[in-house]
């Protein structure tokens, strides 16, 4: 398939409405158009990158939980969720009642993404492994009426409140079989001779066309993306997501997605979508130099200004690393002191500037590494 003659699908009768059904994308695909090759050496190059500089980071794992929790953050506030990126480290009892259900979709997401990253060491991405992950996704929270870990067994439409306005209708549900099989054929095709950026970026395409969920399907779409990669190994740790990139070009992403569906141009989607891989990857990895920077100043001050607080010290900063909130109850568990060594412990964090008092209360303060989150939240 040349992607400059792709054909995206056609217009079918449907009872009382059309729907779209999408051409299939388990065949080969070439291009002629030399700009998408210049985009795709600056995509890899970049990937290539983010990749070496974090094998040379010490424990570059602790940091990966911020990247999550950002992508949750993000991906569902494309969805309309409205969670600040601080707010989504806070417990449950912290968080106001009328955010409460915000706050939990965006714990469903990142549960949702660190188990699919982890079954991927057993499972390849598949149905069983996106049932699952669409399950942990919408637990609990709106949306949960709408069959969580199945397929959809009704239509669906996009924009407008019914059919008869909606501004895309996806195929009809007894298609779903047949596309969704198709689909998996073509992640896990490897006679099909194509770099996998641009396989990933038709990949995302046609997910959010065939919308197999009542609800939940852009979240699980931008997932995917993180998942293939890390999967094909072309992403060594879970530190890319395109979500950012998408929120900033919000209408762009919408735009592009439809213009596959409306004028059949797959070339300016991939387009697109390398770009996105490019400044994403980039950013990724300044953001881990940033991190380490900071981490080094941190530590540094730490072992030259906490005296005998110096060992319960360096333990709870590489706490606040993963877990930029924290309490003095918390310090007490994580650090196996008294209370009053606990609020000692923090008072000294917070004398040297590393954290500050997030609540403003005399009483159930909560601490946040300010400085830290900052950088991912740039």
């Amino acid at each position: 398939m040349q992607i400059e003659n792709f054909t995206a699908g056609r217009k079918q009768q449907g009872t009382g409405y059309k729907f779209f059904m999408p051409e299939k994308i388990n065949t080969d695909w070439f291009w002629t158009d030399s700009k998408l090759n210049k985009l795709l050496e600056n995509a890899s190059f970049e990937l290539g990158q983010l990749n070496s500089f974090a094998k040379l980071v010490p424990n570059v794992d602790l940091f990966i939980h911020l990247h999550i929790m950002k992508e949750a953050v993000i991906s569902s506030k494309i969805e309309g969720t409205q969670t600040h990126f601080d707010e989504a480290f806070l417990q449950g009892e912290n968080i106001n009642p009328e955010r409460k259900d915000d706050w939990q979709e965006i714990q469903n997401y990142t549960k949702a993404l660190n188990t699919a990253i982890t079954e991927l060491d057993v499972l390849p991405i598949s149905s069983r492994l996106i049932l699952n992950t669409h399950k942990i996704l919408m637990e609990g929270v709106r949306g949960e009426k709408k069959t969580p870990g199945e397929y959809r067994r009704s239509q669906n439409w996009i924009g407008g409140k019914s059919l008869e306005d909606a501004v895309f209708i996806p195929p009809h549900h007894d298609y779903l079989n047949e596309l969704l099989s198709d689909f998996e054929n073509y992640i896990h095709n490897e006679n099909i001779d194509i770099p996998l950026l641009i396989k990933a970026a038709i990949i995302h395409y046609q997910f959010e066309t065939i919308h197999p969920f009542l609800d939940g399907n852009g979240r699980i779409g931008r997932l995917l993306i993180t998942l293939f990669l890390i999967e094909k190994k072309v992403l060594n740790k879970p530190l890319l997501y395109l979500s950012s990139y998408f929120d900033k070009n919000k209408s762009l992403y919408y735009d592009n997605l439809t213009r596959v569906r409306t004028h059949n141009d797959m070339l300016q989607w991939i387009k697109y979508f390398l770009v996105g891989i490019t400044q994403t990857a980039k950013l990724a990895t300044q953001t881990l130099d940033d991190v380490i920077s900071l981490k080094s100043e941190h530590e540094n001050i730490i072992q030259k200004n906490f005296g005998k607080r110096m060992k319960n010290g360096l333990i709870l900063y590489n706490h606040i690393l993963q877990q930029p909130m924290i309490t003095v109850k918390e310090t007490e568990k994580i650090c196996k002191l008294t209370p009053k060594s606990a609020g000692d412990l923090i008072n000294t964090f917070v004398e040297n500037k590393i954290i500050k008092e997030f609540t403003g209360q005399f009483r159930n303060r909560i601490f946040i590494y300010e400085t830290y989150l900052n950088l991912f939240n740039e």
